[in-house]
């Protein structure tokens, strides 16, 4: 015998957590395709060598193994690498700009905590082919909408450029951009581990929050008014510095003030992979989402409909004998746009039949018994108060559809 359980990192979905999971995803793809993002697909294995080298110190959170073939491949880490790649392998026949999101699984081997997992789901949007800051400039304006669209009063994009941090190392960038979770006290420390002196790690972090927009920060700022979002929305800040080894020129992090996980969305430029991967010229810009993070704040604002199932309505089977009118009218139903479920042993009796309705969180349940079939009528149960009513069939759509 065996112990049922999930590895450490991974997770099982309930139906009604899955549920909240389904409502976000598709409010996502939604959102992206208004704006006339397509859809895209990656494996969930990619030969190593294509994220070796590119993520930078994350590369220890690798899933990486040998095939059977005796291939070196990795569990696909992010999705900007795996879309580099893809725009390269069919750059012609997309066309350009080619505006893409991506909705998938990524995975990390890095210890879970809260909002982190070693599985998790992403949401990509990206520009490929526009080289302007006009392309940052939409992508980002993107990342507001999609916070705004799904309800939150408040979020903030928090800006910057790597063009103006090009004097600053990498080692040091990586210490700075932990600035708002480890303070500055705690950023020069975390330098002095990278060999960086503290005079030296003081002259940079000043260096930095001295730093001033530039005409691309200039071009997405005017670009973010114009779209309708208020100062509120967004800000210069020049400690944002992200990670990723390939990040350049604007970059950019969404943050949901008074949620205190971290910041749910990060973005940044990153035409020089198509140069180190595949050695060709293309301009690539966009974002990654945190789908748990998004998930989680919108469940604190209360932002998620609370529907347990999908199902609007049970028909019940009140004897064998009649077995088949239930089926028949949970057909007809379901031709109509209605979720009707049915009861799929028809020997369970109809009590029994109403706990499970009630149980499930089934708004109403339809009764068809000998009076009813002898009137031509359908008996509809409203389970939270109890209203009974006889309606005929297109009543019986007219109140369902009107009530959902």
């Amino acid at each position: 015998m065996i112990r049922p359980q999930t590895l450490k990192g991974f997770r099982d979905f309930l139906p009604a957590e899955a549920r909240k999971r389904q409502w976000l995803r598709n409010k996502l793809a939604e959102i992206c395709e208004s704006w006339g993002y397509d859809p895209i697909e990656t494996p969930t294995l990619e030969y190593l060598e294509l994220f070796a080298g590119q993520i930078g110190e994350d590369e220890k959170m690798f899933f990486k193994f040998k095939d059977q073939g005796g291939r070196d491949v990795a569990l696909r880490y992010d999705q900007t690498v795996p879309s580099v790649r893809f725009v390269t392998q069919y750059q012609n026949l997309l066309t350009k700009p080619f505006k893409r999101y991506q909705i998938q699984t990524a995975f990390r081997s890095e210890k879970p905590q809260k909002g982190r997992y070693r599985e998790f789901i992403q949401c990509d949007a990206d520009i490929f082919g526009d080289p302007t800051p006009y392309a940052d400039a939409e992508t980002i304006a993107l990342s507001l909408d999609i916070y705004r669209r799904l309800g939150f009063k408040k979020a903030r994009v928090l800006i910057n450029d790597r063009t103006l941090l090009k004097e600053i190392p990498y080692q040091a960038l990586i210490s700075i951009d932990k600035i708002k979770k480890i303070g500055e006290d705690g950023v020069i420390l975390e330098m002095g581990k990278r060999g960086i002196g503290k005079d030296l790690a003081s002259k940079y972090l000043k260096i930095v929050k001295s730093l001033k927009p530039n005409k691309t920060i200039d071009i997405i700022l005017d670009y973010l008014k114009k779209s309708g979002f208020d100062e509120s929305w967004f800000e210069f800040d020049p400690t944002i510095a992200r990670s990723f080894s390939y990040s350049q020129g604007p970059i950019w992090e969404v943050v949901i003030p008074e949620y205190s996980a971290g910041s749910v969305l990060g973005g940044e430029r990153y035409d020089g992979l198509f140069k180190s991967l595949f050695g060709i010229e293309m301009s690539g810009t966009g974002f990654g989402l945190g789908f748990d993070r998004t998930l989680e704040a919108a469940e604190q604002f209360g932002l998620i409909p609370v529907k347990s199932t999908a199902s609007q309505v049970l028909v019940t089977v009140f004897s064998v004998v009649l077995f088949e009118k239930s089926i028949n009218t949970a057909q007809f139903l379901r031709n109509k746009g209605i979720f009707a479920e049915i009861i799929s042993n028809p020997e369970i009796k109809f009590d029994k039949q109403l706990r499970y309705a009630d149980k499930k969180g089934i708004p109403y349940v339809v009764i068809i018994g000998p009076d009813e079939v002898k009137k031509n009528v359908l008996k509809l149960k409203n389970m939270k108060t109890s209203e009974q009513s006889e309606l005929n069939q297109t009543e019986l759509i007219n109140k369902l559809k009107n009530s959902s």
